[in-house]
């Protein structure tokens, strides 16, 4: 098994909504409103209207929930759901809160990714197990995704 380079996503937010504490941890819902991707093989632009239904737990690690749409240079649809975790040393924690550039080798922050899509040419995306290592800027989530082989 080996990870193969599927794409770099540079996907855009929108301000943080904050729903306050909940059950589960506190709840944050955070628009999604555009981005692009670029791979060997898949390319094209992020569909503004998705969100991250992302938790913050006690101990400051998020979990992330996305859903959003892709569109890709050929203009096909492609749906694409992210599932992970962002954790780190409270310190660095705070400074990505308050929109810092922080280095993403101090923390951790991986996704899974599925897609869905009616494309043939694209159902091989469906039929992939993908991963990425991401990191958070100001106003935009940017991570590399990898096929596992």
């Amino acid at each position: 098994m080996r990870l193969e380079p599927l794409a770099t996503f540079h996907v855009l937010l929108d301000d943080i909504l904050d729903l306050g504490d909940t059950q589960w941890g506190r709840r944050r819902v955070v628009p999604i409103i555009g981005g692009s991707f670029e791979g060997p093989r898949l390319r094209g632009t992020v569909v503004p209207g998705g969100a991250d239904w992302q938790v913050m737990h006690a101990d400051g690690m998020i979990t992330v929930d996305t859903r959003y749409l892709l569109r890709t240079d050929d203009d096909v649809l492609i749906t694409l759901a992210t599932n992970g975790v962002r954790h780190g040393p409270p310190e660095v924690i705070s400074r990505i809160n308050a929109g810092d550039d922080v280095d993403p080798a101090s923390y951790y922050f991986r996704l899974f990714s599925r897609f869905e899509t009616g494309s043939p040419q694209y159902v091989w995306l469906t039929r992939s197990l993908v991963v990425a290592s991401a990191a958070r800027e100001a106003n935009a989530v940017r991570y590399q995704a990898y096929t596992l082989t």
